[in-house]
């Protein structure tokens, strides 16, 4: 795994994700390196995942900057009941395809798409779990955020993961989130909150 701030190779290569736990456990994939791509660590994944043990199984989850798919993979074979992937790389879209398809997973669903344009539309329903990682210092986190409580794509207590280069207290979110733990690993924030009604 990629540690924050590394640099990408300049002829793109692979990186290397492992399933930590759950039906795939110790699965290892390739994924295509990208610009902006940080894929979330072992120790940071084990960490959130320990955080999440009794909401994962059965859980609706999205995942709107999926990049490696490393979240997604994980909370898939955790046990989530669907999952909903957004990513714009057409190169790391076609890997996670091709990673869910190796797996014989048929609740992981994939698009190719702008996540904040997404979000503008109406979720068929809401969701329980939601991973937001996307590229620093473009300014898509809190759009993103403000988007998933004004259109309705949470449920009453969803949670949300959070990974921003600066501290959580300072990003805005909706009132109704409330910072539920948090921890920083090199130069990330990463944080998992709750949302009330």
């Amino acid at each position: 795994m990629r540690k924050p701030g590394k640099a990408v190779p300049a002829h793109g290569g692979d990186g290397q994700l492992r399933i930590i736990a759950g039906q795939w456990r110790s699965r290892q994939f390739n994924f295509p390196m990208a610009a902006g791509l940080r894929p979330t660590p072992n120790r940071v994944r084990e960490t959130l995942f320990n955080w999440l043990a009794p909401y994962v199984e059965g859980a609706k989850v999205l995942d709107l900057f999926a990049g490696s798919g490393a979240l997604f993979l994980e909370a898939l074979s955790r046990g989530a009941s669907s999952g909903l992937a957004l990513d714009l790389n057409p190169a790391a879209v076609a890997s996670l395809r091709s990673h869910l398809q190796t797996l014989k997973c048929e609740n992981g669903e994939l698009l190719q798409t702008d996540a904040l344009v997404y979000l503008q539309g109406s979720p068929v329903s809401a969701f329980d779990l939601v991973f937001l990682d996307p590229p620093f210092n473009q300014e898509l986190l809190l759009p993103a955020c403000q988007a998933l409580e004004r259109n309705g794509w949470l449920a009453e207590s969803a949670w949300v993961y959070t990974e921003s280069e600066n501290p959580p207290s300072s990003l805005g979110l909706p009132g109704n989130w409330r910072l539920h733990r948090e921890q920083k690993a090199g130069q990330v924030y990463y944080a998992l909150w709750q949302r009330s009604a």
